[in-house]
């Protein structure tokens, strides 16, 4: 049975979809104002991880996640870069499916857009207007935080102590227009020259909080199976989000809630952020280093954890990760002399084995990290069983396809890309008939002509074979 960590609860819990075999997932998406970061993607790894484990054990999971494309953020970088906000929004979605792609993470069911949901929300402000829980002062309309009578029960804290960070912050922001400083905004008043929509208070656009609500219930209904973000949207803006749909609607809004660590960086373990300057783009960062390396390292550490990003634990997923593909290859190259024999009935059972402890450490709260762990055990089968002087042709089969399928919930592809290039295939050719000669010139010249392409070869006794580094 599958546990859940539930920042609501603060406990593990039994999950149990409210349609039994469909779960209902929303996760909060990137402000679409730059490339995402290192950080943004662990958000983005970490939760496909989780839907992928989900599919695995036979769910069907209607998967929604946000763009927030309305943003202070966002118009001034639309002034910034004199791109309107519609232009500014549609080049950095382009770029996030980019880089989404180039982790191996699955495009959503649903990728909803502020821009696009607009009459929802303001029919959604106005019905909390109607039910005294928001008020409109001067075209801006804000939500009575402390009429919810369980403000606070995500994060935890106290009334009291919301409203003295509260009250720290509104004074400059809110020029004393909120009936108390725990209020926060569902709709802006537009300043000139912003981006705005007509609506009952006049020309604005949303607050932050609003769009997450509106774009959860109207994709997934009132109440939700999984809403999951990173640790630090937990408050304000789950806790807002929380609030505002259950005073709309009179329904529990979502039954688990999922919140991933930090990704850190330097020696300070200091969080990876914008607004400290000290990110490194995905954008950026796939230009250099294969995608697979980064989402590898974001599998070995549990989704919950901070994961500390630098050059020695990017180097360690490459080794990692290399032995993995290894096991594989060297499994499937085996298959060229492999016999046409059954299923060999003891390496199915060790393999189940590890089958078990790898679903033991994933329903354990989506324990990455043990998960992977088991991944190497099955590596080291491969290993074994593919070193025999004589293997199966469907035992080796069966072990590799598990084992990819395996895999594949944490985004990594075994399989080789262009095994089959012709080019490759036949200077391996002119190698071996170089070797038989013993012309060791031109067999060494090939292999280094080779080598500066990216692809290694290795001699064995089943003869060359070569993968890419």
């Amino acid at each position: 049975m599958i546990q859940i960590y539930n920042t609501l609860t603060n406990k593990k819990e039994e999950f149990h979809p409210q349609v039994p075999g469909k779960v209902s997932m929303y996760v909060c998406g990137p402000t679409v104002y730059n490339y995402i970061h290192i950080g943004n993607a662990r958000s983005a790894i970490a939760f496909d991880t989780v839907r992928r484990y989900l599919e695995y054990r036979g769910y069907v999971v209607d998967y929604v996640s946000n763009f927030t494309d309305v943003d202070d953020k966002i118009i001034k970088a639309s002034q910034e870069t004199g791109l309107s906000v519609k232009e500014l929004t549609d080049k950095y979605i382009a770029a996030f499916y980019a880089d989404i792609s180039a982790l191996n993470i699955k495009k959503a069911t649903k990728n909803p857009r502020v821009m696009e949901t607009m009459d929802d929300i303001i029919a959604f402000v106005k019905a909390l207007v109607a039910k005294d829980y928001a008020y409109e002062v001067a075209g801006d309309v804000y939500f009575r935080a402390r009429k919810f009578k369980d403000y606070g029960k995500l994060s935890g804290q106290a009334l009291d102590e919301l409203e003295l960070g509260a009250s720290q912050r509104v004074a400059a922001l809110d020029q004393g227009k909120k009936e108390d400083p725990l209020d926060f905004a569902l709709w802006k008043k537009a300043k000139p020259g912003e981006i705005a929509w007509e609506s009952p208070w006049g020309l604005g656009r949303p607050g932050w909080h609003i769009e997450c609500s509106v774009m959860a219930t109207k994709y997934l209904g009132e109440t939700i199976d999984i809403h999951a973000g990173g640790q630090d949207l937990e408050f304000p803006h789950h806790e807002n989000e929380i609030a505002q749909s259950e005073a709309k609607t009179g329904q529990k809004f979502a039954n688990y809630w999922m919140h991933n660590g930090f990704v850190t960086i330097g020696q300070d373990d200091e969080k990876m952020s914008k607004s400290l300057g000290n990110f490194v783009t995905v954008h950026e960062l796939v230009k250099t280093l294969d995608p697979q390396i980064i989402r590898f390292l974001m599998a070995t550490t549990q989704y919950r954890r901070p994961i500390r990003y630098s050059q020695a634990n990017l180097a360690d997923a490459t080794a990692n990760l290399n032995k993995l593909k290894t096991a594989f290859q060297n499994a499937s190259y085996r298959l060229k002399d492999a016999t046409e024999t059954p299923l060999e009935k003891d390496v199915e059972a060790e393999f189940l084995a590890h089958q078990a402890a790898f679903v033991e450490a994933m329903d354990d709260d989506f324990n990455t990290q043990n998960g992977i762990t088991v991944l190497y055990e099955i590596a080291k089968q491969l290993n074994v069983y593919a070193t025999k002087t004589e293997v199966s042709a469907e035992t080796l089969r069966y072990l590799l396809a598990n084992f990819a399928q395996l895999a594949t919930i944490f985004g990594i592809k075994l399989e080789e890309a262009d095994l089959d290039d012709e080019k490759i295939a036949t200077l391996i050719a002119k190698r071996d008939q170089a070797r038989a000669k013993r012309d060791f010139a031109t067999s060494d010249a090939i292999r280094d002509q080779l080598k500066e392409q990216g692809i290694i070869l290795e001699d064995t006794p089943q003869g060359t074979r070569w993968k890419r580094e």
